[in-house]
């Protein structure tokens, strides 16, 4: 099965936060901005997870399962302190008309970020990302108001299951990653453990969270 988060180690190296290297450098100030639409998964998609993590070791690769399941609206930025109400203010009014919609995310995918010093196993949304693409439409312009970088071109709106430190893409794609789909495909509870709807939006900022009611 995949790692407990907690029984990963930390320290104050280069293997902090889980062996996870930072993009940018931390400055007394700056706070780590994330918009992002939550997830919340049923009971059984433990053991979906579980089954999925079986076969990852079958194939040499221990993953550590997120503590938290989203959809990313924006890259992570860095926001100083006294912007982040002002930016929270702007996507309240350009994302509090907006309604909630429903996603399927059913894909299994491997990712890795820009570094290519994580890799991800996650589920790729197949029904509901023209409405996600209306989001980050939305979601750019607050950023362009700061001058901050926007969200990728033609993004892959997925729900990163779980992820291990450097690049393992190899290793999962393929017939592993075949395996993966299938497993998830003959799980009887298959369809309604990948369906959700999008209710709200978040944005992270530093250790607060700010949401945003969807109609």
């Amino acid at each position: 099965m995949f790692q407990d988060p907690d029984d990963v180690r930390k320290s104050d190296d280069v293997t902090q936060h889980g062996g996870r290297i930072r993009s940018f450098k931390h400055e007394r100030g700056n706070w780590a901005t994330h918009v992002y639409v939550p997830c919340q998964p049923h009971e059984e998609f433990q053991d979906l997870l579980e089954k999925m993590g079986s076969l990852l070791v079958k194939h040499g690769v221990a993953l550590t399962t997120m503590k938290e399941f989203h959809i990313s609206q924006s890259q992570t930025v860095v926001l100083r302190h006294h912007w982040i109400n002002p930016f929270v203010q702007s996507l309240r009014v350009r994302l509090g008309s907006m309604h909630r919609f429903l996603c399927i995310a059913d894909r299994i995918q491997v990712y890795t970020n820009k570094e290519r010093t994580r890799t991800f196993v996650g589920l790729e949304v197949s029904v509901g990302s023209d409405h996600l693409l209306e989001v980050v439409s939305e979601v750019d312009q607050s950023l362009k108001e700061f001058n901050l970088e926007t969200f990728y071109q033609d993004p892959s709106f997925h729900v990163s299951l779980a992820w291990c430190v450097g690049d393992a893409a190899g290793k999962i794609e393929g017939p592993c990653l075949e395996e993966l789909q299938k497993a998830l495909d003959a799980h009887e509870d298959a369809e309604r453990l990948t369906r959700f709807y999008a209710e709200e939006i978040r944005c992270k900022a530093g250790n607060k969270v700010f949401c945003i009611p969807l109609k």
